[in-house]
């Protein structure tokens, strides 16, 4: 099995150019199954999520063509053979049920077995219903799937949480339902516009993404695009907090800035320079972090797919911070992997107080989860000595070549498969 070893105490330095976004990717997989011609994806990143969601729309009966030199994908579905999500895929990964919206606006129906992904937290399923009976749908969650029926008809609905995969799911589905939809209380993620603003090149109506409140009038028929996907602002500020805890110097280009917005606040906050241009930002940590409190909120506030990262930088900065969890109740399971490596972490309920600390040691730890193990290498980057991540399936499904990309700004850091291979580094490295 695949891990990852690193040799702390290095400083992260240099330039980085940021992936496709990974949340906006997905669903624009499942949406081109909404049309019968060609739809083709650029900045696609090359991603274990990606491979999946694209054998998933190919058990559907579309053909995929990918170039990964050129960073594109090619989804062509004239006939789609089945409504029906093979298990195994949907257990992969959660992002599978978003292609219910697609195949009950283009079949009329759709049955997928409950979906899979991260341990991070009760993931609802009753919005996303609650969406399609809205429309017209009839629902029906039995033990072993989760079947949809019905002609689609324009509705107004109010969802009873800013959901991000409920609101993309109903958008897809109301793209070809009659009459017009509003859907109140929206998400307002960037990677919703993103969504929106690829099926309006589709040929879709639809107006208000963005906010929460959005409007979509029902069309006849989607045709053929080409779309490039916006940046990736969970990897930029990755990488940008790689640079906070080490005392780096990092720019992430091919970034919107705007979207960033929380995550620069709070490392000004803390103590770092940040200067934005037109499509890039730079952080640079010349001294000694200090304290904050952080709460995760929907868009525009601190993203829960940062807030790992940001408590691992904590971690290593002067006196106590609190950062408080509101969207999943499990995103706190890296906490005791972060201790073996010397952190002052205490969890309580929904909150995690951190009492930093003058350094971190290297250890052998495990990601619990994507965005808690992309953390766990951050503070191996600021560890003293070796950390050994193991499990990083989950690190693999969301960041493109992750390890190849530190190394580039200056980490030691090594993928291997074998304790000799870890030995190897150790001697290597002193």
């Amino acid at each position: 099995m695949a891990r990852l070893v690193i040799n702390g105490r290095r400083t992260v330095s240099g330039v980085h150019r940021v992936q496709g976004n990974k949340n906006a990717a997905l669903p624009m997989i499942a949406a081109a199954l909404l049309s019968p011609e060609p739809v083709t994806l650029e900045n696609v990143p090359e991603i274990e999520d990606v491979a999946m969601m694209l054998e998933a729309a190919r058990s559907f009966g579309a053909k995929i063509s990918r170039d990964l030199a050129a960073g594109t994908a090619t989804i062509s579905a004239p006939r789609i053979r089945t409504a029906r999500i093979a298990p195994e895929l949907a257990a992969k990964i959660r992002t599978s049920f978003l292609f219910a919206g697609p195949l009950l606006a283009r079949l009329g129906r759709a049955s997928l077995p409950p979906p899979g992904g991260d341990p991070i937290g009760h993931r609802r399923l009753d919005t996303h219903f609650a969406g399609f009976r809205a429309l017209g749908a009839k629902a029906l969650a039995g033990k072993k799937s989760l079947s949809l029926r019905g002609s689609l008809k324009g509705a107004r609905m109010l969802l009873d949480e800013a959901s991000v995969t409920a609101t993309e799911n109903i958008l897809m589905a109301a793209t070809l339902a009659k009459g017009t939809t509003v859907i109140a209380n929206a998400a307002c993620e960037p990677h919703v516009v993103d969504l929106a603003n690829f099926l309006n090149s589709m040929g879709a109506n639809i107006k208000g993404a963005g906010t929460d409140v959005i409007r979509i009038k029902g069309v006849d028929c989607l045709h053929k695009t080409e779309y490039s996907i916006i940046p990736d602002q969970i990897e930029a500020g990755t990488f940008m907090f790689a640079a906070a805890a080490t005392g780096g110097d990092v720019t992430v280009r091919n970034v919107i800035p705007k979207h960033l917005e929380a995550t620069t606040a709070k490392l000004i906050e803390i103590g770092c320079e940040v200067e934005e241009f037109d499509d890039a930002v730079r952080v640079r940590a010349a001294h000694k972090l200090r304290r904050t409190n952080v709460k995760t909120l929907p868009y525009p506030g601190y993203p829960t797919d940062m807030q790992p990262q940001i408590t691992v930088t904590l971690a290593i900065a002067e006196g106590t911070s609190i950062v408080t969890e509101s969207i999943f109740e499990n995103r706190f399971k890296y906490a005791d992997e972060l201790a073996r490596m010397g952190a002052s972490i205490k969890v309580k309920g929904n909150s995690a107080i951190i009492d930093g600390v003058e350094k971190l040691t290297g250890a052998r730890v495990s990601a619990p989860d994507l965005r808690a193990g992309a953390a766990l290498v951050i503070a191996g980057l600021a560890a003293e000595g070796i950390t050994i991540v193991d499990d990083i399936v989950y690190i693999q499904r969301g960041y493109e070549n992750f390890e190849g990309k530190l190394r580039l700004l200056g980490a030691e850091i090594e993928k291997v498969s074998t304790e000799r291979e870890i030995q190897r580094f150790c001697l290597r490295v002193g």
